[in-house]
């Protein structure tokens, strides 16, 4: 503790942060621009800037005449190794089906809340040399071994982000709002860790509220999952949220010191939550459009621990401020709401909604809800069936006439939306029976989509060109909609679809 001054602590977190954003950035240029380079940087190496960095903070502790040199340098690597470190799980993540990618995050996010509270069991001096020694080696270990499950035949693996700008360019217009959003409580909680550096004990009760906050919340979605769908909408949460966050702020300067502690404190636990739904999103849009886990998880990441950067270096920068009648914490507190509310205003589409508004601009897609299919057990009668012996070809030009594209999006605009205990309005028997299927086979809103077009006989270049995504990617799909259907060919999709009645597989 008396190695941890304000000083030292700054510095470690201004350089490990600095590195850590700077690494999603440069990794999703990388990928789109250098993939197999930035490949095996990723796979291979991004053990060494972790271990060296841990060396550098044991050091600086020894090393009196050289610890801010080494705490910066640390910091740095740190923030570098631990980038690499969470990309390769999201890799992982994102190269699992939905459901054991979902199930293995929420757990693992369960499971480092409770390794963190397990650390309290142990003498302070010991943990300094356990994560180094102990956990570091087994960390890299558990990556390592669990990454030869990727199935590297997916289209995210196989497809060149070059050559295909167009499915890279749509879905950088659908999710930086949600990475605003996110981003947003990430500003928040830098400038409380700004305020938090001179007063150890406030770092305290974050961990412990933070890591309290991660560990309910995934036992919550662990419960709720299995028996109900579950949509997530980070956009629409964040607007639910958005008045309390600022008026927490507006309080800031007219509440004592113990109110800082418990806004710094509840802020982390939302933030943690906030970065677990990250990774599930992220995770869903590489399945759902074939995009590389790392580009998207990279540019939405980086976006979230900028903007904790900027608030984090704000604060500090505020605290130093002296206006004539103002305290500097209220200096902090009018900075943090006139920049959330810029960023919300951005977020909302800026003046270009507002120009939209007055025009006819059309309506722009945003990005999909995070989807979690209700863990109901399977019918007997429905037997699973290797993805590997699913067909690559969803459709062909000889079926039945394709549906137009712009037809079934305005079909979808007329149905009601403003009550959830509506029935719902379907386009045609295709769509109806699309719907009881997707429902009893525990098939993705993606999933379905897709189907759906298959089955009204579109074109695999049709339906990427559609979709905005590449055709591997549909094939993709198709492999994995046959298999959760237990069929082989798309005529006996098209049967399927003809004869489906979920009240005969239950007599």
């Amino acid at each position: 503790m008396e190695f941890q001054t304000p000083q030292i602590v700054f510095w470690f977190f201004l350089a490990q942060s600095l590195v850590f954003s700077f690494s999603y950035f440069a990794s999703a240029l990388g990928v789109y621009f250098f993939p197999g380079p930035t490949r095996t940087f990723i796979v291979r190496l991004a053990t060494m800037p972790y271990l060296l960095g841990w060396c550098c903070l044991i050091a600086a502790i020894y090393l009196d005449g050289y610890k801010l040199p080494l705490v910066v340098a640390g910091g740095a690597l740190l923030g570098l190794g631990s980038a690499g470190f969470y990309m390769l799980w999201q890799r992982v993540f994102a190269s699992q089906d939905s459901d054991s990618g979902n199930r293995d995050l929420i757990l693992g996010t369960a499971w480092g809340a409770l390794l963190y509270f397990s650390l309290y069991l142990i003498p302070q001096a010991v943990t300094a040399f356990l994560i180094p020694l102990v956990f570091l080696p087994l960390f890299g270990l558990t990556i390592a071994l669990k990454s030869r499950q990727i199935d590297r035949e997916q289209s995210m693996f196989q497809d060149i982000p070059r050559e295909h700008p167009r499915v890279y360019k749509r879905v950088i217009e659908d999710y930086w709002r949600s990475a605003l959003c996110v981003g947003a409580l990430g500003f928040c909680t830098g400038i409380m860790r700004a305020l938090a550096i001179g007063e150890p004990s406030v770092g305290s009760l974050v961990n412990v509220l933070s890591m309290g906050g991660s560990l309910t919340a995934a036992v919550v979605l662990l419960v709720l999952w299995q028996f109900k769908n579950l949509r997530v909408n980070v956009v629409g949460a964040y607007r639910i949220f958005f008045p309390f966050v600022i008026t927490s702020f507006l309080l800031l300067p007219f509440f004592p010191v113990e109110y800082q502690r418990w806004l710094a404190a509840v802020l982390y636990a939302v933030y943690s939550v906030a970065i677990m739904l990250m990774m599930i999103q992220c995770a869903q849009a590489s399945r759902d459009r074939g995009i590389n886990p790392v580009f998207i998880y990279g540019f939405f990441a980086g976006i979230v621990y900028v903007l904790h950067d900027v608030g984090f270096a704000g604060g500090t920068f505020a605290e130093q401020i002296m206006v004539t009648g103002i305290t500097p914490i209220a200096v902090i507190a009018l900075v943090a709401v006139y920049l959330l509310g810029l960023m919300y205003f951005v977020g909302q589409g800026g003046f270009k909604r507002i120009l939209r508004h007055a025009g006819e601009g059309a309506q722009h897609e945003a990005a999909a809800s995070i989807e979690l299919v209700a863990l109901r057990p399977r019918d007997d009668k429905t037997r699973p069936v290797d993805a590997s012996t699913a067909s690559n070809e969803p459709a062909d030009s000889s079926a039945a006439t394709p549906d137009p594209p712009k037809k079934r999006r305005a079909a979808r605009a007329e149905s009601p939306k403003a009550s959830t205990d509506a029935a719902p309005v379907y386009q045609d028997r295709i769509s109806k029976q699309a719907a009881l299927l997707q429902q009893h086979y525990r098939l993705s809103a993606r999933e379905a989509e897709v189907m759906e077009l298959i089955a009204r006989g579109n074109t695999v270049a049709r339906i990427a060109e559609e979709l905005i995504v590449s055709e591997n990617t549909i094939r993709t799909h198709s492999k994995r909609i046959y298999a959760k259907l237990a069929i082989h060919k798309k005529q006996e999709l098209l049967d399927l679809i003809e004869s489906f009645d979920p009240n005969d597989l239950r007599e």
